[in-house]
């Protein structure tokens, strides 16, 4: 039996994009006909009773818990002596994954650990360790998150064994998602046990994306940088200065020393490999992200399409030919005003040719859904979600910043209309009486005719490849992995009938020095995003289909270029391939 260990903040549901890969893997049939085991290890981030509840809403069940009376299987006799013996509390159970698109399923085992209030002794000897054979400085780090992926690994270490883990007849793979596994990789490692591998699994890669988001040229003056640097043999700390003061830097760079790397993209690798000379013999391998792939036929499509265009008549007085989404996150990285500005150059060539359009943003920034009674009220007072007011419940900070970019855009524009959605969920009940009753969140995917995601710092992007196997088309930068991907699938020509690659990288003229290039700043971007928006608002226009018969074309080949990129194909071409290499290893 394989089993592979999970160390994720995921590990209880799913948040972000290691969410969206414990989904796609737990429900890969390729990937579960090899492991047979799949634990998540994470840590409690509330109460025993709070957490045992959000493990049944997700069809799970808790097998142990201490705090609440529940051992179904003699497995105190196991786990409570670590909780003693540490400080901890500990729950153990299962969740859920089903993927209702390939049928897949499974039921991984969930292995939660509180630590607040861990014993202070075996931790400061952990840490002791850790500074004595990796030089990681734990006391310089007042940061939680830090602290609590430090805590986990001991009494996550020891409950595996109890759990009979490293009894298993193949090596256990601890797959360290980001800087959260590395803890207990790199405790694994101080143990020289090798039942375990341990694979870094390189989501990002945190020290350049702070860079990257930092720097006012972004990604503009970032990747031109590293390629220099990379050619003169320079690494991050030498470029950009001393980074060890960012505790996530420390755990990152100490990836090296992990059996292998696993990079999303194949930025990822170069950005890695940047850290330090370490990286330079490491075993780094390309594990891109999959794609929903499940294919619809073109009734649909249309019936998702229609829904959408029915609401957007019902909000903005006229029905847009062309419906255009981007559903995102409300952060930095995710480069939102470069959607406005291609908006505006392609709303022009849609006033010459007579077109019209609806741009539909689903962003917010707060941590869930704002209640329904409050989007009723907001709708009914004043508009929502076409027009807003700063202040609770409705527009927070940064989501009142972007707004007066979206209203600038719509008292110039005539042709296309931008509306503004901060909220969670994409149903009646969360967005409004408005919203078509039958409108449920698959709607966007399968009847959005673009979808953008111009990030600056982008591993992969999933999201921007969702509409893709339903027709749309998908507008990513050269920098996200899933244009490595595309092109890896579909070629230059394939990839690109589907999607406009965005570049904001490329530099007419590029600076003599490394020095220089680290001076690009806002107007240099600001230029290259100018010339840029203008580029890929014509590609765009040429691409979009004008009748049924276009539709059913981008229907066809975008599902063609998708099959290709599901879990299954990642599970199968990538990871259980570093999986075997490292599992045959001394």
């Amino acid at each position: 039996m394989k089993t592979v260990v999970h160390v994720t903040h995921e590990a209880l549901q799913k948040i972000g994009g290691i969410g969206a890969v414990l989904q796609g893997l737990c429900t890969s049939k390729a990937y579960l006909e090899k492991v047979q085991r799949n634990i998540l290890v994470g840590p409690m981030f509330s109460g025993d009773r709070e957490t045992a509840d959000q493990l049944g809403h997700h069809g799970g069940e808790v097998l142990y818990c201490s705090g609440l009376g529940i051992d179904t299987g003699q497995w105190g006799g196991r786990l409570g002596p670590i909780e003693h013996e540490l400080g901890v509390r500990i729950m153990y159970g299962r969740r859920q994954f089903r993927d209702g698109g390939n049928g897949g399923e499974s039921r991984p085992e969930v292995l939660l650990i509180g630590i607040e209030h861990m014993h202070a002794h075996p931790l400061a000897v952990l840490k002791l360790r850790l500074y004595e054979s990796f030089g990681i400085r734990s006391d310089m780090y007042d940061a939680w998150d830090y602290e609590q992926y430090t805590r986990i690994a001991l009494p996550a270490y020891k409950a595996l064994a109890a759990l009979g883990v490293d009894q298993a007849d193949q090596p256990v793979t601890i797959m360290a998602h980001e800087y959260m596994g590395m803890p207990l990789a790199l405790l694994a490692i101080l143990e020289r046990n090798r039942r375990y591998r341990t694979l870094f699994y390189a989501h990002e890669t945190a020290t350049i994306r702070r860079i990257v988001e930092k720097h006012p040229g972004h990604d503009t003056m970032f990747y031109n940088v590293l390629r220099r640097a990379a050619a003169e043999g320079k690494f991050v700390e030498e470029v950009f200065g001393p980074q060890v003061s960012y505790f996530k830097h420390p755990l990152v760079a100490s990836a090296w020393r992990c059996d292998a790397v696993l990079a999303v993209g194949d930025y990822i690798i170069d950005e890695m490999r940047f850290l330090s000379p370490h990286f330079k013999d490491a075993d780094m391998r390309l594990v891109y992200n999959g794609i929903p792939s499940h294919k619809i036929d073109m009734a649909q499509r249309q019936a998702s399409r229609g829904r959408l265009q029915d609401y957007a008549e019902r909000l903005i007085g006229w029905r847009p030919d062309v419906v255009m989404t981007h559903v995102t996150r409300l952060t930095l990285s995710k480069g939102l005003w470069r959607d406005l500005k291609v908006l505006w150059r392609l709303e022009q060539k849609f006033r010459q040719a007579g077109r019209t359009g609806v741009f539909f943003l689903l962003s917010t920034e707060i941590g869930g859904p704002r209640p329904a009674r409050d989007i009723q009220q907001m709708e009914s007072q004043y508009g929502w979600p076409v027009a807003h007011r700063e202040g609770y419940p409705d527009l927070s900070g940064g989501e009142a910043e972007f707004y007066t970019s979206v209203q600038r855009f719509n008292a110039s524009s005539r042709n296309i209309k931008a509306v503004f959605f901060n909220q969670f969920g994409w149903s009646r009940p969360w967005c409004g009486q408005a919203m078509p009753d039958e409108m449920e969140f698959m709607d966007i995917r399968h009847g959005s005719d673009l979808e953008f995601g111009q990030s600056i710092y982008e591993p992969f992007g999933i999201a921007q490849l969702e509409p893709l196997a339903f027709g749309g088309l998908c507008v990513p930068t050269g920098i996200c992995g899933c244009a490595g991907f595309l092109r890896r699938v579909g070629g230059d020509n394939g990839s690109l009938a589907n999607a406009v690659m965005a570049d904001y990288t490329h530099l007419d003229t590029e600076p003599e020095t490394l020095d220089a290039m680290l001076k690009i700043g806002i107007p240099e971007r600001g230029r290259i995003e100018e010339i840029e928006a203008e580029r890929v608002a014509t590609e765009i226009f040429r691409r979009l289909p004008t009748d049924e018969a276009g539709l059913h074309r981008m229907l066809e080949s975008g599902y063609d270029l998708a099959r290709h990129m599901g879990w299954d194909a990642v599970a199968s071409q990538f990871v259980l391939p570093a999986m075997a290499d490292t599992d045959a290893r001394p």
